[in-house]
């Protein structure tokens, strides 16, 4: 077997069942999930039927470059969405099975793995799977804390010129998970600067990009400070996206990732040999998807409502706000982040994610204790019942 394979932590999800054995929550309430970011709001009818009408696809196997019309209305939504003024839908875009396992095996693309001390660096805290990626792949994963005090902004300097010129791949998510913070201009001139300097590739994870709260003020994408910051042809750069959160499809398992063409170009070779082409029928739906907005605008809105309802809920309860984007709160815990937990679903059977299952120890701290991740992604009316089970916890703590 794989010695990495003994790397790998356990997923919070597994940490929380763990958390959770032998209680038995409080029948007096019925259950409300809240800790896992699954979007439970409607697939649009539209692309059921473009499911339905592209059945006959099943008859044939898929190419792993994907459909030309599939780039083009990929390239069509990046164009209008970022501002840009092209991106080759040949050479600088490639549909994925959605961003997961995209994030993960371009580690096994990109890292040299004959080099003994490769680094892979991820912000913290972290989707897991940044960390196992990067174990797989033969590399040391380094961790940027992000921290409240700095408005939980990357700060490069916490890692050493030492690791950063070992660094062969860099993670960043921008709208983040947990935080929903998006990346400023200054930051990705800073992160592209040190690129640059030492040659590694960066893989943006993009997925909550399409969850914000003004529509005159989406939030900036990679490529799009690539762009503006005169970076042609995206050196050394890879965006991952996603429809599942955009258009709530997360069982179609539909992305893409696009930018750097001589990356990309590899990375299309190491994909051919995985087998990972994906399915015909689903790049029919995709297309559909892509090529229309106003199913975006709407499931905005309703994340828009939620947010709002239970900010104001809670606002006097718990030291509580909006994120710039995505559809998490991540929320400060008045003890410790585990015990909260636990406590909100044994007395009011409502479940989050304690926030130092989602972090490491880094720089002397684990940057997720004593935060909690809510997911509002259940109906508005969970949400509100749900925060105000938060606020009858809180009153007792």
């Amino acid at each position: 077997m794989n010695p990495n394979l003994n790397r790998l932590q356990p997923y919070p999800f597994q940490k929380l069942h763990k958390l959770f054995e032998g209680i038995t929550p409080s029948r007096a309430f019925a259950p409300i999930s809240l800790h896992i970011g699954e979007p439970k709001h409607a697939t649009p009818d539209f692309i059921h039927q473009a499911l339905t009408d592209n059945l006959s696809g099943l008859a044939h196997y898929p190419t792993t470059l994907g459909t030309r019309s599939l780039r083009a209305s990929i390239a069509a939504w990046l164009m209008r969405r970022y501002r840009l003024p092209a991106i080759n839908s040949e050479t600088e875009i490639i549909p994925v099975n959605g961003s997961r396992e995209a994030l993960f095996s371009v580690a096994q693309s990109v890292v040299d793995s004959s080099l003994s001390n490769a680094a892979v660096v991820c912000p913290n805290p972290f989707y897991q799977i940044y960390e196992g990626a990067a174990l797989l792949a033969g590399a040391t994963p380094y961790f940027l804390n992000t921290l409240p005090e700095n408005d939980f902004a990357l700060d490069y300097a916490q890692l050493p010129d030492d690791i950063w010129s070992r660094t062969q791949l860099a993670y960043v998510c921008s709208p983040g998970n947990p935080t929903g913070r998006v990346m400023s201009m200054d930051e990705w001139r800073r992160l592209f600067e040190l690129s640059d300097r030492h040659g590694f590739i960066i893989a943006a994870d993009e997925c909550y990009s399409e969850i914000y709260f003004d529509e005159a003020v989406p939030p900036l994408g990679a490529l799009e400070a690539a762009h503006h910051l005169g970076r042609s042809g995206f050196p050394r750069l890879l965006v991952f996206s996603s429809l599942s959160k955009r258009s709530n499809v997360p069982g179609m398992r539909s992305g893409f990732v696009a930018g750097d063409a001589a990356v990309l170009e590899k990375f299309l070779l190491y994909r051919t040999y995985h087998g990972s082409a994906m399915n015909p029928v689903v790049q029919a739906a995709s297309e559909a998807a892509w090529n229309d907005e106003s199913h975006v605008i709407e499931n905005r809105r309703l994340y828009q409502e939620k947010f709002t309802a239970v900010t104001e809920l809670l606002a006097g309860t718990m030291q509580i706000s909006k994120p710039d984007a995505a559809f998490y709160l991540w929320v400060k815990t008045p003890v410790s982040d585990v015990e909260f937990t636990r406590k909100l679903y044994q007395d009011y059977n409502v479940t989050v994610l304690p926030g130092s299952y989602l972090a490491r120890h880094a720089h002397g701290i684990n940057p997720g204790k004593n935060f909690v991740r809510i997911a509002l992604v259940a109906p508005l009316t969970e949400c509100i019942e749900a925060a105000s089970r938060i606020k009858m916890l809180m009153s007792c703590l």
